[in-house]
């Protein structure tokens, strides 16, 4: 039996298109846009977290001074300028002191004429308590001689008379002597307040220290309280950091860190939590702590900002999942579970965080559960899937 030509070639023609066609579902069920997704996948387990938490902070100095007079004058001169470091007891300005010259000039004046009528008053004490005595010894005499019936009642009476004025007198003057004594201690407190003040003119380091501002030139008016000078100890620079409420559970005195400054990221420096505030930030709902440096930079700057990373407790016996299977879908935080060999979204409640990429997991997920870690794309519920050991470019899910 013979075959025409025509006829073998279209044989020929459709078991190509079989093939191709063939060979384009498969394609497309294994490339194309019905490929199963690969994916790689890790069971949920139990375990030791050694949980983080990160913040930014700004470097400042835990010792700083500001100086200024204690009441409002000129400034006279300012001896040192920004940068500066100066030593303890180092004199760095000096207020105008010519008011306080004239005020102290004019206590004195008016301490040595209290002084003057101090001794005037004693002076009169001592002679009204000597015509006291005089007094008394009058009556004395005129009564031993009115019981002798030497002179008449009336006599006597005269001289008690007499001592009643000399004690009134008395009275009188010790008054004046005990009003003289206030007003000289009254003049010698004013006076001591006066050269306090005027010492005050001189601003004078309370510690070594450098000098980070410099508020006032000479010539200008500042009041009372104003700083002239801020200072800073270089020794006591630490990072101000704020953490989130929500995850600074644990956070405590003592926590070892890892600092970042801005100015060299490249870096990472040792330092330690050296106190935590008790008040928190009610406005941007953050808690506050201060970390201390192992070791303070050479190059480091007030003012300069920080990235911290605390190292919290570690967290016994735990659900733990690879960070990088926690994606949002649908405005909801939570992985892809395989149920029954069907991929859906289990929304989870997450906990803390370690820096090897590990979050805990407080509620979604138990013991066992498969979780997906990387895909190489997007993943819907019931997508197809396939399980790979890795992904050549592995991204999140």
């Amino acid at each position: 039996m013979s075959h025409s030509p025509s006829k073998v070639r279209r044989a020929l023609v459709g078991a190509g298109t079989i093939a191709v066609v063939l060979g384009i579902v498969y394609v497309v069920l294994r490339m194309g846009p019905l490929a199963a997704t690969q994916v790689t996948v890790q069971r949920v387990e139990r375990g030791v977290l050694t949980p983080s938490v990160s913040g930014i902070g700004t470097v400042e100095a835990r010792q700083s001074w500001l100086l200024g007079p204690t009441q409002a004058g000129r400034v006279l001169k300012v001896h040192v300028d920004v940068g500066q470091a100066v030593a303890a007891g180092q004199l760095l300005a000096e207020m105008d002191p010519v008011d306080l010259d004239q005020r102290v000039q004019a206590q004195q004046a008016a301490l040595a004429k209290a002084r003057s009528s101090l001794n005037t008053t004693a002076a009169q004490v001592d002679d009204a308590q000597a015509r006291r005595e005089l007094a008394n010894a009058n009556l004395r005499r005129q009564r031993d001689l009115a019981r002798q019936n030497f002179i008449s009642p009336s006599a006597v009476e005269g001289r008690e008379q007499e001592v009643k004025s000399a004690d009134a007198a008395l009275q009188g003057a010790q008054a004046n002597l005990q009003a003289a004594r206030q007003e000289v201690q009254r003049l010698q407190a004013e006076g001591a307040a006066a050269e306090r003040q005027r010492q005050n003119t001189r601003l004078l380091a309370p510690a070594a220290a450098v000098v980070i501002s410099r508020d006032a030139e000479p010539g200008s008016t500042v009041v009372a309280g104003q700083p002239v000078l801020r200072l800073a100890n270089p020794d006591s620079l630490w990072v101000k950091l704020r953490v989130d409420q929500s995850r600074s559970a644990g956070l405590q005195t003592g926590l070892p860190a890892q600092i970042v400054l801005r100015s060299d990221a490249r870096q990472t420096l040792a330092g330690r939590v050296q106190r935590v505030e008790l008040q928190a930030d009610a406005v941007t709902e953050e808690r506050i702590a201060q970390v201390a440096f192992d070791q303070i930079p050479a190059t480091l700057s007030m003012g300069e900002m920080a990235e911290v990373t605390l190292t919290l407790p570690p967290l016994e016996q735990v659900l733990v999942v690879p960070q990088d299977s926690v994606q949002t879908y649908q405005g909801r935080s939570g992985v892809w579970r395989l149920e029954q060999g069907t991929l859906a979204f289990a929304p989870v409640r997450l906990g803390a965080s370690s820096l090897q990429g590990q979050v805990q997991v407080l509620d979604g997920l138990q013991t066992d559960d498969t979780v997906v870690v990387y895909s190489e794309k997007p993943l819907s519920p019931g997508a197809r899937f396939r399980v790979v050991d890795r992904l050549v470019r592995q991204g999140k899910p």
